[in-house]
């Protein structure tokens, strides 16, 4: 393969204050030995790549330019979020961290994958074409497709990273919030088939079917007027004394530490006035409420932690062998256990469209868009 010009979704913050998003063109080159080029076939939007593309943006003051086959969208970027972007004024950022597609040519010591359907997780994938090294594909399995292996990564990953978590530091049960998502659905088949009791939240009975319907036992509408008192009742049924929260603002987070603080203090036999000894646990990895996260600390005891989790740091410190460990999982499983449903298929132009990006930007539950370059 010689060089050839392809399409790539940019995001750039300017000085101005404006964030715009635009397909620009790029040139590809020729691999080198240990590179391929994967002609792009398949990459998800997921809620991580939105804070690239529109994170910091108003999504109110939407304007489009632009042609059909290169349409541009700018936004104004909240004051308040000014300051934690300026790093990245100026720079025109590839978006897209995963995806997947077929090797059409590859370098003298990457022959092998030439040909193949492979997954990446390397970053600039909403584009035509992508170099990359051969030591970042995953092979995907024989028929299975590009759509199938697109999103083998980010969910599959995070959700085998929690229960690693979890086992890691002596849980023996699980919460997770936005339970219903592509993620969710998938740790609970992962909790069915490792005997992990999980508690699920949700917002919606629809939501609740979802999770119902692959086996989950524990499912809780947070809207449910009776939603504390039963959150407490599973705590003390399973055991659970980790969360994981998507969510990030607002009190959800504040309910199930109380609540884990609630059931443990059933068994205790003595009181203390600095609550029980049970340790409690919530990670933050998601923020679909961008509001303040509100904490009540009186109401937990003194034997508990709130954090973040972030994949790649996570993937940093369990080390090369437990990743290759959870990446061959995920390549076993990629059309079980770690199955990804999309709401909509949309071209690389489509993505820009005004009405279809507010539709994905909402991160409704239950909704997944997916972007196929090939389509346009």
């Amino acid at each position: 393969m010689t060089t050839t010009t392809a399409r790539e979704l940019r995001s750039t913050v300017g000085q101005d204050g404006v964030l715009t998003l635009s397909i620009e063109e790029v040139e590809i080159g020729a691999p080198a030995d240990d590179e391929v080029i994967v002609r792009v076939e398949a990459a998800p939007i997921n809620p991580s790549d939105l804070g690239l593309m529109v994170g910091p943006a108003d999504i109110s003051t939407l304007r489009s330019s632009g042609t059909t086959e290169r349409p541009v969208l700018s936004f104004d970027i909240h004051k308040a979020a000014l300051a934690s972007v300026a790093a990245r004024a100026g720079q025109s950022m590839p978006v897209g961290i995963e995806g997947a597609g077929t090797v059409v040519a590859a370098g003298a010591n990457a022959k092998a994958f030439e040909g193949k359907r492979v997954g990446t997780f390397s970053g600039g994938m909403y584009a035509d074409y992508r170099k990359l090294k051969a030591k970042d594909l995953l092979q995907i399995p024989e028929g299975a497709s590009a759509a199938d292996g697109a999103s083998m990564f980010v969910n599959p990953l995070t959700a085998l990273g929690f229960v690693e978590t979890a086992k890691n530091e002596g849980h023996s049960a699980i919460i997770h919030t936005a339970a219903a998502s592509n993620l969710g659905q998938m740790l609970q088949k992962i909790c069915l088939k490792d005997g992990i009791p999980l508690i699920n939240i949700v917002r919606s009975p629809e939501q609740a079917a979802i999770l119902r319907k692959i086996g989950a036992t524990h499912v809780l509408n947070s809207r449910d007027e009776d939603f504390r008192d039963r959150l407490v009742d599973a705590i003390a049924e399973t055991g659970a004394t980790i969360a994981f929260d998507a969510i990030g603002g607002g009190t959800l987070g504040n309910d199930i530490v109380r609540a884990m603080e609630q059931a443990a203090v059933r068994t205790m036999t003595e009181y203390s006035r600095y609550g029980s000894n049970t340790f409690k646990q919530l990670y933050i990895y998601g923020a679909l409420d961008l509001s303040p996260t509100i904490l009540n600390r009186m109401t937990f005891g003194f034997q508990w932690s709130v954090s973040g989790w972030l994949l790649m740091p996570f993937l940093a410190k369990a080390g090369r062998e437990v990743g290759t460990r959870l990446r061959q999982r995920v390549v076993d499983e990629l059309t079980t256990t770690f199955a990804s449903t999309y709401t909509r298929v949309i071209s690389l132009a489509e993505a820009l469209d005004p009405d279809t990006l507010r539709a994905y930007e909402r991160k409704a539950t239950g909704e997944k868009y997916l972007i196929d370059p090939t389509k346009g």
